[in-house]
């Protein structure tokens, strides 16, 4: 089926927003423009940007992704990680959630083709703008999602579950929850599948709390959550595949997306404090203009990695070689250290170069919740574990002999 056979299988509504609606990015720049004005609030009191995700489902950015066949604009992973950077100028929490979100719609496109139930949440993720939370993160783990201790029972059309789940982001206000889990109660820590759930599907029972330094309005507080649902439910392949071929990708081209966004915001806010001061001196640059030439440098490094990073997806992403190939695997891994150290270090020197100005929280040139935003970014699956984990590998992948190896 091509894409225009696929539009004439939408409604009306949907073929409308196709075919004469605005372009995806006016989408995420009208959904930006509500995240930002509250954006203040939102961290403040370490609340969910509602206002932000109401627009959001308004401009059906929530199933952009999924595949026009089952409602949605098929998305591609360029479509995706521009919006992401678009939020993350606006609102560093909105922009994670959207980036978490995306990931977990990704795995259920990937990997649910043909399976009813998957097909269905498909459906409501683009027709009901369903958003989806994530549990990966479980007892005392410390972020390894390689390993879980919760274990599926199953029981004959249907399974259950009960998870030590110590960070839920957003999971109060989600629609539809994935998760990981061990696939049966005599398998090791390793063998896991994954599930996707509808609400009905689970409840949750709030253990611990979310204050803390930035990324606030994730609301990523821990649950008790149980699970008792139809078996179809659960994803046929292994997780590791999953892991692999669509978990990580996503995860880190959208999360670090997210992250350039907050450090091109930072960056844009240091250029008019610079331009300011200069006027104000009859065109002698500051001080610390220097500090602004390195959050540009920054800046432009962090995007052209990102950048990279996504045209390698996107020539692999249907060949299962490449995609599990040394070369591909160690490269989106460590995207994620090296993204998250880069939007640190550009956020940095936007700051010192609007000095005590970016330093204040009451002033136009304000940084502090960006730098407190970014600053979640080396510790969300720590970068030491990353480097840790993939010691091994880069030690097998040979030196290249040329520029262009």
């Amino acid at each position: 089926m091509n894409v225009r056979e696929a539009v004439l299988t939408v409604d009306e509504t949907q073929t409308n927003f196709l075919e004469q609606g605005p372009s995806l990015i006016e989408r995420a720049a009208r959904t930006a423009a509500a995240a930002a004005a509250d954006a203040d609030g939102v961290d403040r009191d370490a609340r969910f940007p509602h206002k932000a995700f109401e627009v959001a489902r308004e401009q059906k950015l929530l199933g952009v992704m999924i595949p026009v066949e089952f409602g949605g604009f098929g998305a591609s992973i360029y479509d995706v990680t521009d919006i992401c950077y678009t939020l993350g100028r606006a609102c560093a929490s909105t922009a994670m959630i959207y980036a978490m979100h995306q990931t977990k719609v990704a795995c259920v496109v990937r990997h649910g083709h043909g399976i009813p139930w998957m097909e269905t949440m498909m459906r409501r993720v683009a027709r009901d703008q369903w958003l989806l939370a994530s549990s990966t993160t479980e007892g005392q783990n410390g972020g390894n999602i390689r390993a879980s201790a919760a274990a599926v029972d199953h029981a004959g059309d249907t399974v259950s579950l009960v998870r030590d789940a110590t960070v839920i982001s957003y999971g109060a206000e989600a629609d539809g929850l994935v998760t990981i889990a061990r696939r049966a109660t005599d398998a090791v820590a390793s063998d896991q599948v994954l599930l996707a759930l509808a609400k009905d599907d689970y409840s949750l029972k709030r253990t611990l709390g979310w204050e803390t330094l930035g990324m606030r309005g994730t609301c990523s507080t821990g649950f008790e959550l149980k699970v008792d649902c139809p078996a179809d439910r659960v994803f046929p392949e292994s997780y590791d595949k999953i892991h692999a071929q669509t978990m990580t990708p996503f995860a880190h081209l959208c999360w670090s997306s997210a992250w350039a966004g907050i450090a091109a915001a930072a960056v844009t806010r240091a250029q008019a404090f610079i331009r300011k001061a200069a006027r104000s001196s009859g065109g002698q640059m500051p001080p610390a203009a220097a500090h602004f030439t390195a959050a540009k440098m920054s800046l432009a490094k962090l995007r052209a990695l990102i950048a990279a990073n996504i045209d390698a997806f996107d020539r692999a992403e249907h060949d299962e070689r490449a995609l599990g190939s040394l070369d591909f695997q160690s490269s989106i891994t460590l995207l994620k250290v090296q993204a998250s150290e880069l939007a640190v270090e550009t956020v940095m020197h936007a700051m010192r170069t609007a000095g005590l100005s970016g330093y204040r929280n009451d002033g136009e040139f304000t940084m502090g919740r960006h730098l407190r935003d970014v600053l979640s970014s080396p510790i969300m699956i720590n970068n030491d574990r990353i480097l840790a984990n993939a010691a091994t590998a880069t030690l097998m992948s040979g030196v290249p002999m040329s520029l262009r190896d």
